[in-house]
């Protein structure tokens, strides 16, 4: 009894015989069958990029492709057409693995990525012994035709075909560092639309035909007319290294890395992040950044905030690129003001540091997203920490915030040692505010510990409160509403009434 065959699914690359790897040679040499998808004008891509590997007595077998630009009068339409095609190319396939013999199906770049031996793997690996090559993908000789790096570090690469609506592939193009959108062709307009739409279009590369004598190489605004379907569009990085500094020219960011986990971080701190080669922070905020290699941390604890800064400067001015992290917003009661106040006064020792804040989601934004729109109008914001103030302050403010009817969104309301405050506040605010006034009281937002209250400045429960709460307290205007699925929203109305 005759054993069956082997079938082989070998990528043989862009289209260069030079690309083709060394075990796809070696079984296009020895295969018995050689089986490739042609044009119905008879010419393939993948047989020219193999055309050096195949042997003398070689029997190759030629599919012609019934369809290329989805226009067909097969009453299956495109996919119908598609659909038979492969299944009379698995058929003639089977005939010669049924004999004993192997087959070697050739496929242009990686046979599984976009290629067209996946179809037939669906149809034979489950009952013949197969092996797949791997080949290098149009894409990647196309980035190194461009000579333009795609993607570094953490980005993350989006791979999508040209055919998906505009709409569709510019959300898919805005939210990728870099993307590749391959099989253009008669759909070139619209992936330029959507490339125009994500706001990608002025760092992206037309590249034709990758790895052929004839490729071809230009901006995307510079590419007008029909273009061929072997041919894709790159959006490089537009991530910059940063440059070598000198001693003295370092530079300093202070970051906001938002109130919780990794999806309140910004693309831009992110950013900022993966390039410092120093971060600075205490232990918790810099626990929230993931390790990168190369890269140093100095962590201190939360009460040495001009410690902190000044170290961070320091580093800087020696030449490094650093990162001060801070939880929400680094300028609201955060790490901003104080590396701010180091560098005035310092005496011009940091005088060459570039220093700059790159902005987070605060936490009382955060709290109020998760109740409604309670800061839907006029609000302030205060602290109610007198370790950097007198209480007198903090209480003067409190009583002026109040009597100008303004939403209050407090922060630090109470620690393990600092109870009193907190009722003293209430105290001051029910001078202006009736009992029933909406208070939110928003716990660990974000966070594992998550816990979001509506309640009233009459009723709310001062002994659940800590440094990790946030109160939104409403102004005369402030409304609770009841939603659908019994959720509520409390909000203050954007209009105000006249006096």
């Amino acid at each position: 009894m005759t054993s069956l065959g082997r079938l082989w699914g070998v990528g043989v690359g862009p289209g260069d015989p030079e690309l083709v790897t060394v075990k796809a040679q070696r079984v296009i040499g020895a295969a018995d069958v050689v089986a490739y998808a042609e044009k119905r004008r008879g010419s393939s891509i993948a047989r020219r990029a193999a055309q050096p590997w195949l042997a003398p007595g070689q029997e190759e077998l030629a599919f012609a492709y019934p369809v290329t630009t989805g226009e067909t009068d097969h009453a299956g339409g495109y996919d119908g057409a598609l659909r038979d095609f492969y299944d009379d190319a698995a058929a003639r396939i089977a005939a010669h693995l049924d004999r004993g013999r192997d087959v070697a199906v050739l496929c242009e770049g990686d046979p599984f990525f976009y290629g067209s031996y996946m179809y037939l793997h669906e149809r034979l690996a489950a009952r013949y012994e197969t092996s797949v090559i791997p080949g290098v993908p149009a894409f990647c000789a196309a980035a190194a035709a461009a000579g333009t790096p795609l993607a570094k570090r953490d980005d993350v690469l989006v791979v999508a075909p040209g055919t998906l609506p505009a709409d569709v592939l510019a959300a898919r193009l805005r939210d990728a560092d870099a993307a590749v959108v391959m099989k253009l062709g008669r759909r070139f307009d619209g992936v330029r639309e959507a490339a125009s739409l994500a706001g990608v279009a002025e760092r992206g590369v037309y590249v034709e035909r990758a790895s052929f004598e004839q490729q071809r190489v230009a901006p995307l605004q510079q590419v007008e007319g029909e273009v061929p379907y072997m041919s894709l569009l790159l959006v490089p990085t537009a991530r910059v290294e940063p440059a070598p500094r000198e001693p003295g020219r370092g530079s300093l960011s202070v970051v906001g890395l938002g109130p919780a986990g990794a999806e309140w971080l910004t693309p831009e701190a992110s950013a900022v992040l993966a390039d410092a080669t120093e971060l600075v922070g205490y232990g918790p905020y810099l626990a929230r950044v993931p390790p990168r290699a190369g890269q140093r941390r100095h962590v201190s604890d939360n009460r040495v905030e001009m410690d902190r800064a000044r170290h961070a400067l320091e580093l800087a001015a020696g030449g490094s690129n650093v990162a001060v992290v801070s939880s929400g917003d680094p300028g609201i009661f955060a790490m901003a003001a104080a590396v701010l106040e180091a560098v005035e006064s310092g005496n011009g020792q940091y005088a060459g540091v570039d220093v700059r804040v790159v902005p987070g989601l605060s936490a009382m934004h955060a709290a109020a997203a998760r109740a409604g729109a309670p800061l839907g109008h006029d609000f302030a914001v205060i602290s109610l920490s007198d370790q950097r103030k007198p209480w007198e302050v903090v209480e003067r403010r409190l009583d002026a915030a109040g009597a100008a009817d303004l939403a209050l969104a407090l922060y630090n309301p109470a620690s393990r040692t600092r109870r009193a405050q907190l009722e003293r506040a209430r105290e001051v605010l029910l001078r202006h505010r009736a009992a029933d006034c909406p208070v939110v009281v928003a716990r660990d937002v974000g966070g594992d510990g998550e816990d979001v209250a509506v309640t009233t400045l009459g009723d709310f429960d001062a002994a659940r409160v800590d440094m990790r709460t946030l109160l939104v307290i409403g102004s005369s205007t402030t409304r609770v509403i009841r939603a659908a699925g019994g959720r509520t929203h409390v909000y203050t109305p954007r209009s105000y009434p006249a006096s």
